[in-house]
């Protein structure tokens, strides 16, 4: 949630966040309305209860002409107390409700504007020619299925739609590129997790995806639990209502998952192959760092999912996300985006954002400053590896003959294989 510190210092801001992500500015100063009556009725209370304290002292030292009237005035005190307990409490309800509405503050210099409204930052890598190769390239669903790498049809037949199996080669393809990950990871110095894929509703919805995009997550009504959409959750969660020492550095954790997303509103969109499914596995970077230093580590991570890329050799191009187009907790994110020849688009490989403090004030996570001070910490969030990489490095690898050359940063996770051959 945002700081209503913050807020009620300088509520332009948040108008104006709010305005770039093009959502209703007037909840701010709704919020602005029920927070003046939360600490309105809470001081009330307060003033009440200490009264009613006073007089309840004065009982035993009064005499007793005086007596009759105390007690009559500590009863009506009892009543005027309970009332304003109540009031108070609805106040603070009411104030809590639109709290948890308001998404995330915007960075200074996100783009305002919806989806289509990003700021590309930068291309690396060329995309190939290949009519000057003299062949047209195949889409990633023809060559995975001639390479028995890829079954939709029996995906759907055991699942439905948007599901499908990794076979042979497919499997030990996503197997390589999600090692290698966790393995570069390693190396930058995160703590490898196996995450669970279920997380109680506190959890979800403090990472604020409970909010516009709620209708995207698969929820187990019996047991009032939700599926996971990405390891960021569950990390989150981790170390919620706790108090953490970062004096010595970022926290940094890489989750190894399986993802669940329903898809909602997506009907018709990449409905071939395994660009939009309902199930797939993910490396996920997540790091706690004092909110000073979130937007280097945002840039941090960047770069570090820059590196898997150049391991994978795909050209891709970098964006600034639009305010609209961001998530609830995110105050901005860069995408990279690889290039996806049979398509000649741009494809969404890996996503970072910068949270600020927003998902650590819903879910209770501070630090201890050097000056053993509480606060808020910040938390970031950054995509390493996922299966839709698969999409892109059969395309932009594949030969002539529908085989797929292997990268050279995965060949050794693949026992040096250099070429998948057409089974």
């Amino acid at each position: 949630m945002i700081d209503l510190r913050a807020l009620r210092e300088d509520p332009e801001k948040v108008r104006a966040s709010q305005r770039a992500r093009r959502e209703d500015a007037g909840l701010v100063d709704g919020l602005l309305e029920a927070d003046a009556r939360r600490r309105a009725t809470l001081s009330r209370f307060e003033e009440l209860r200490a009264e009613q304290k006073q007089v309840s002292k004065s009982v035993g030292k009064a005499s007793p002409e005086e007596r009759p009237a105390i007690l009559a005035r500590a009863k009506e005190l009892a009543e005027q107390v309970k009332a304003a307990e109540a009031a108070a409490a609805e106040a603070a309800r009411a104030a809590d409700e639109l709290l948890w509405k308001v998404p995330n503050v915007v960075a200074d210099g996100v783009p305002e504007g919806g989806e289509e409204d990003f700021v590309v930052l930068r291309h690396e890598g060329t995309p190939r020619d290949f009519a000057a190769e003299g062949f047209t390239p195949k889409d990633h669903l023809d060559l995975g299925e001639g390479l028995r790498a890829i079954d939709t049809r029996r995906g759907t037949k055991v699942s439905g739609a948007r599901f499908y199996y990794l076979t042979g080669i497919g499997a030990r393809l996503e197997l390589a590129l999600l090692t290698a990950a966790l393995d570069q990871a390693v190396a930058a110095g995160f703590t490898p997790m196996i995450t669970p894929t279920l997380v109680t509703p506190e959890v979800m919805g403090g990472t604020g995806f409970l909010g516009s995009h709620a209708d995207e997550i698969y929820h187990l009504a019996t047991d009032d639990l939700y599926l996971t959409g990405t390891s960021e959750v569950a990390l989150a969660g981790y170390h919620s209502g706790e108090i953490l020492d970062l004096t010595g550095g970022p926290l940094r954790y890489a989750g190894w998952s399986t993802c669940y997303r329903r898809e909602a509103g997506s009907y018709g969109k990449d409905t071939r192959g395994i660009i939009r499914v309902h199930q797939f596995n993910k490396v996920e970077m997540f790091s706690y760092v004092p909110v000073e230093e979130a937007a280097a580590e945002h840039e941090r991570l960047l770069a570090w999912e820059e590196e898997m890329l150049a391991k994978v050799e795909l050209p891709y191009r970098v964006i600034d996300t639009a305010a609209g187009d961001l998530g609830t907790s995110a105050a901005r994110k860069f995408d990279c985006e690889a290039w996806l020849p049979t398509q000649e688009r741009y494809m969404e490989v890996t996503s970072t954002s910068n949270c600020t403090t927003f998902q650590a004030r819903r879910l209770g996570t501070r630090e201890r400053t050097a000056a053993g001070e509480t606060r808020p910490v910040a938390t970031l969030n950054g995509t390493l590896a996922t299966t839709r990489w698969l999409v892109a490095i059969l395309e932009n690898h594949q030969l002539p003959d529908g085989s797929v050359r292997v990268p050279a940063g995965l060949r050794p996770y693949l026992g040096g294989l250099e070429v998948i051959e057409p089974a």
